[in-house]
C-alpha cells in the first residue's frame, strides 16, 4: 500500500514547557510529521530554511525576531511554506498584524489536539482557518483589516435562501432561531448549514461570519 504523505510542520514557542507539550500532542498525530521546534524568530528562520516544513505554527512573541516579522519573512522568501499564528485571549491585535503579515490562520494556545490538527489541515489545503473562541470584538476588525483570502464574486455559490440563514449565521442565530424566522425544520437549517460550511470551505462561525462580510453577504460589523 502506498505511504500516504504527512504534513511536515515546524512548530516555535520561547517556552520550553508548552513547545514541548505541543510537540508531543503533535508527534501523537499520524497525519503529521513534525521536523523541528525553534525557541525564537531567528531560530524559527533558519530551520524553516533549512527543513522546508509545509506549515509553521508559531507564537507571535518570542525574542530576537517576534513572529510576526517571522511570518512576514517566511511569505517573502519560502512563499510555499503557510503560517498558523498561536495567540493569546488577550492579543487581538497582534493576531490582525499576523493574517496581514501571511499567517493564513491562527489558534489560541490552549486550543485541543483536534482544532489544532483541524487547522494544519485547513491551511495546508489553502483554506483560512479561525479559532472556534474567536470574539465578536475579533470578527469585526479582521472584517475591517486587509485580510482576505477568498476569491472575488464568492458570494455567487450562494442561493437566496442560503443567504439568508448565512445572515442569521452571523447574528449568531441557532438553528431552532433560524427554523422560526424561516419557516423550516431545525434539520432543515442544520442541511443547509453543513452545505454553506463546505461551499465556503470553513469549520467555526467565525469562519462564517468574515467569509460573509468579506464577500458582502453580510455588513452589519462593518458599521
Amino acid at each position: 500500500m502506498e505511504q500516504i504523505a504527512r504534513i511536515r510542520v515546524l512548530i516555535a514557542d520561547d517556552h520550553d514547557i508548552f513547545r514541548d507539550g505541543l510537540s508531543l500532542l503533535l508527534l501523537k498525530e499520524p497525519t503529521i510529521e513534525l521536523v523541528g521546534d525553534a525557541a525564537n524568530g531567528k531560530q524559527l528562520m533558519q530551520m524553516a530554511k533549512e527543513l522546508h516544513p509545509d506549515i509553521v505554527l508559531t507564537d507571535l512573541k518570542m525574542p530576537e525576531m517576534d513572529g510576526i516579522e517571522a511570518i512576514q519573512t517566511i511569505k517573502e522568501l519560502y512563499p510555499a511554506i503557510k503560517s498558523i499564528a498561536l495567540s493569546s485571549f488577550d492579543s487581538d491585535a497582534m493576531v490582525i498584524d499576523a493574517l496581514e503579515a501571511g499567517a493564513m490562520g491562527y489558534i489560541i494556545k490552549n486550543a485541543d489536539r483536534g482544532e489544532i490538527v483541524d487547522a494544519i489541515r485547513m491551511v495546508y489545503t489553502g483554506s483560512p482557518y479561525y479559532c472556534k473562541t474567536t470574539s465578536g470584538r475579533l470578527v469585526k476588525l479582521i472584517a475591517r483589516s486587509e485580510f482576505n483570502p477568498y476569491k472575488a464574486d464568492a458570494s455567487k455559490l450562494f442561493s437566496d435562501k442560503e443567504k439568508e440563514i448565512i445572515r442569521l449565521i452571523c447574528e449568531e442565530k441557532t438553528s431552532k432561531e433560524i427554523g422560526e424566522l424561516l419557516f423550516m425544520s431545525s434539520r432543515t437549517v442544520e442541511g443547509h448549514r453543513v452545505k454553506i460550511l463546505e461551499k465556503m470551505n470553513v469549520k467555526t462561525t467565525a469562519g462564517v461570519a468574515i467569509y460573509a462580510i468579506k464577500n458582502g453577504i453580510y455588513n452589519t460589523y462593518q458599521e
